[in-house]
């Protein structure tokens, strides 16, 4: 399996505690896959929604294709996810308990696929994040002074 990663939410792990992962494809047009192949797609601040039956990630920015002038779409639109109904049920049951949200993770290619991997998350609180940078920290001395040994 041929994975290139083209987007990481690097901020999701800060904000979040990651619970489970999940692979979903995505609904595209054309000039947003040559955009995502050139990278210029960003997941920051994005989240996925369940309505109606059907999941759509929010605030997802492609870039427009440079060469698309009258098939490019809008950057922010909202797009849809291909999961099975299966796994929307229970993501529906898991986004309903107090606290937890859909969070994309990253958007890679696999086997000439854009596929997304989201997540079921549950938001920090501001000591959970101190806890978690003291921690880094203190790893960081610890290898430091590993190297100087």
């Amino acid at each position: 399996m041929a994975e290139k990663i083209v987007a990481k939410n690097k901020q999701a792990y800060h904000e979040y505690f990651i619970e489970e992962k999940y692979e979903a494809g995505l609904v595209l047009v054309g000039t947003e896959v040559k955009s995502i192949r050139q990278g210029r797609v960003n997941l920051k601040d994005s989240y996925v929604s369940i309505k109606n039956g059907e999941a759509f990630v929010y605030n997802m920015h492609i870039s427009p294709y440079e060469k698309g002038n009258i098939y490019n779409v809008d950057p922010l639109r909202p797009r849809k996810l291909l999961l099975n109904k299966r796994e929307i049920r229970k993501l529906v049951g898991l986004t309903t308990l107090k606290g937890y949200s859909l969070i994309p993770l990253s958007l890679y290619l696999k086997n000439g696929l854009v596929k997304m991997e989201l997540s079921v998350a549950k938001g920090k609180k501001l000591y959970d994040k101190r806890q978690d940078l003291a921690r880094k920290e203190a790893h960081r001395r610890m290898l430091r002074q590993d190297d100087y040994r």
